[in-house]
């Protein structure tokens, strides 16, 4: 209850600071978040393209998320994103079978491609000691120029270098009873495997023995080893269930969102899963519905640009301020003991000078 007191003050302060931002440049504040909200809300396809945005978000959420249940900060998720959507595409792009098979392969291939990019964060971390943070954003690089080679010369469009063939329809998630239900929007079968992902971190990190064992690793990495817990195989496997996530995100952007992966871009859904996470209070639930929050956003500051003269800057900013309050939770959780310990006093008070005046 507290983290979810936490997570709403951080969004309350987030609009209040925005609506400063807005006063200060001259605009109207609730002109602006009334076409940021319907931007994002205002019929069902904009409501469904909310949810496609998103969608990434969730799984990039879940990532770092996971990796800070267990005491690991995996920033590698932009680079496991990239290179799970590339091994997703590669499968979707080269095997000619049934769309379930093909996408069952294309899932398996994304999990593999982001649990391996996280591998190598992990066995550093597990044998050398190499800080995760350190490891991760390499990583995020070695990526990017893999991927800038690899797909010129080996999955690229007829006419065009810089991005790689179209995936066929059936090598999609998209859906078209979805899209008519949505309005047109580019919702998809990503939503619902990200869903079905949720309730199953949820179950690792709540119910069962591994998930105890890693955030025991993950709480105080010398006490798990005296209770004759591997940590260094903890460590790994944590960072590869991370990596795997993100590499789910990144099937979910470029064989969902779109259909094919443009060199030279770095997604910045990895790195919004960060704020994602913070904001979640690294709860799958919390992720879910924060990422969903910030697919709010991304997708009606378009709008609100569109229809005011506000720049899109603002709800950037509005998001950067989401990410202050939320990452300074301890500050926060302070404040709101203090606040709860002073209504306590205040009651215990009132109720002693009652019984005096009895």
């Amino acid at each position: 209850m507290r983290n979810v007191i936490i997570s709403l003050c951080a969004v309350i302060f987030g609009l209040l600071g925005g609506a400063i931002l807005m006063a200060a440049t001259g605009h109207q504040p609730f002109e602006g978040y009334r076409y940021l909200f319907e931007g994002g809300l205002k019929n069902a396809s904009r409501f469904g393209d909310t949810l496609a945005t998103g969608t990434p978000l969730i799984f990039t959420g879940l990532s770092v998320a996971f990796a800070f249940r267990t005491g690991l900060f995996n920033i590698g998720a932009a680079g496991q994103m990239l290179f799970g959507g590339f091994c997703a595409s590669a499968v979707g792009l080269n095997i000619d079978t049934s769309r379930p098979l093909l996408l069952l392969l294309m899932i398996i291939a994304a999990i593999l491609g982001g649990a391996v990019w996280a591998f190598i964060p992990g066995l550093l971390k597990a044998r050398f000691n190499v800080h995760e943070v350190v490891s991760t954003i390499m990583m995020n690089w070695v990526a990017y120029w893999t991927i800038y080679y690899a797909v010129p010369a080996y999955l690229k469009a007829e006419q065009i270098e810089t991005e790689s063939r179209s995936l066929a329809d059936k090598a999609t998630l998209r859906a078209p009873f979805l899209s008519d239900l949505f309005g047109g929007s580019y919702v998809n079968l990503g939503l619902f495997l990200a869903v079905i992902v949720v309730i199953i971190i949820a179950f690792i990190i709540n119910k069962t023995t591994l998930g105890y064992e890693l955030k025991a690793v993950g709480f105080n990495r010398h006490s798990a080893e005296y209770a004759g817990i591997g940590v260094n195989r903890s460590i790994i496997t944590s960072m590869l269930i991370s990596g795997a996530l993100a590499g789910l995100g990144g099937l979910a952007q470029y064989a969902g969102n779109g259909n094919n992966i443009q060199i030279g871009i770095l997604p910045t859904q990895g790195y919004d899963g960060i704020a994602v996470a913070l904001l979640g209070a690294n709860s799958p639930i919390g992720v879910l519905l924060s990422a969903l929050f910030f697919g709010l956003l991304y997708s009606g500051r378009g709008f609100m640009n569109a229809m005011t003269e506000i720049p899109p800057e603002i709800a950037d900013s509005i998001i950067a301020i989401i990410i202050y309050f939320a990452a300074t939770s301890v500050l926060m959780d302070k404040l709101i003991t203090r606040f709860l310990s002073k209504r306590k006093e205040a009651a215990a008070n009132s109720a002693v000078s009652g019984k005096e005046k009895v």
